[in-house]
Order: structure tokens, then C-alpha cells, then sequence
């Protein structure tokens, strides 16, 4: 089966994305090769913020694939959307390499070198999905510092004592405020859908 190009409209996006990535799970070789082209430069990007070492980053997106080539099956798209479910693994499995490295010293994310890549990353035509945009607005109607911590474990990669310790409050302080954003985050999400 031959690829297509990716829909440019976010609901058929996710809804190609979703189809693709269900026939991953069902072992189609030439679905990941797919699922790759639409989304490895998304979720290289998560990689490499997180990471903060190309090199590494391009490991960690290959331990990606292989978790999804393994995983895929398990995709309920009822749950989440499959951006979403990808994005999910790239940010573990790098958080994975980042603890496993210690606490050795990394560039900040401001000097790392920009990702030349001239195409539109199909996943970011999905991503302005309605989904993704009612999350943006419950998460900016969180307390500043239940979105913040959010933010910062998601999209940094840090852990509870890391966040607690920038913040200089306890780690329960810090693990109660990021559960109740949560908590407020899946009622807003949920109230909204």
C-alpha cells in the first residue's frame, strides 16, 4: 500500500494518523514506515528538548519506534488522540535517558542547534485540532503554579523533587499541586468535550 499525503485538515489528520497507526499495530511494516514520515520530526523535537544532545535525541526516537512498533496494538483511539499517545512515549523514554544518564552537565535548550527542515510536519496541522486546543485553554486556566509545575514536568522532563527544589517547597507541596492541576485539567478537558 502506497503512502498518501497527509491531510492538511486537523480532524482528517488525526483521523489518517489514527488509521495509520492502527495498522501498525497490526504489524504492517509499511505503516510505521509511514507513521514515521508523519511524526518523527514532532517527536524528534520532543526528544531533543528533552535530551538536550542530538545524538542522544536520535537514539531515544529510535527506542521510540521500536516501543510503538511493540505497542501499537494497544492504541485505544477512544482515549486519546494518537499524537498524543506518540508524544506520550517520546517524552518518557526520554525522560528514561535523562535519569539514567545522572546529573552529568547538558546545554541549555536556547544552545542547541536549530533543526533545519523546510516541510510542514503533518502532526503540527493535528495538533490545532480542537482537542488540543481546548486542553491550552484549561491548562492556562489552572493557578500559575499548578501550570507551571504542569508545564515543566511535560515539557522539560523534570521530576517531582526537580520542580520541587527550583520551587523551593516541599515534594509533597509539589506532588499535590501537579495532581490537582491534573485533577482540574481532566474535569475542564472532560467538561468542555
Amino acid at each position: 500500500m502506497s503512502s498518501m499525503p497527509a491531510p492538511t485538515d486537523p480532524v482528517a489528520a488525526r483521523a489518517h494518523l489514527t488509521e495509520v497507526l492502527m495498522r501498525t499495530g497490526a504489524a504492517d511494516r509499511s505503516a510505521l514506515a509511514e507513521l514515521y514520515r508523519l511524526t518523527s520530526s514532532k517527536l524528534f523535537g520532543i526528544c531533543l528538548r528533552i535530551c538536550g544532545e542530538r545524538q542522544a535525541a536520535e537514539d531515544v526516537l529510535q527506542e521510540v519506534y521500536l516501543t510503538v512498533w511493540k505497542r501499537a496494538g494497544t492504541f485505544e483511539p477512544g482515549r486519546a488522540s494518537p499524537i498524543t499517545w506518540l508524544a506520550t512515549i517520546a517524552r518518557n523514554r526520554a525522560i528514561d535517558w535523562h535519569r539514567a544518564r545522572g546529573n552529568r552537565a547538558s546545554i541549555p535548550i536556547d544552545d542547541a542547534p536549530d533543526i533545519a527542515d523546510d516541510r510542514p510536519i503533518a502532526s503540527e496541522t493535528m495538533i490545532v485540532d480542537d482537542e488540543s486546543r481546548r486542553l491550552h485553554l484549561c491548562l492556562d486556566a489552572l493557578e500559575d503554579r499548578q501550570r507551571l509545575a504542569i508545564r515543566t514536568a511535560f515539557f522539560d522532563g523534570l521530576t517531582y523533587a526537580e520542580l520541587a527544589d527550583r520551587q523551593g517547597v516541599p515534594l509533597g507541596t509539589m506532588k499535590s499541586w501537579v495532581r490537582r492541576g491534573l485533577q482540574r485539567l481532566k474535569e475542564c478537558v472532560s467538561h468542555d468535550g
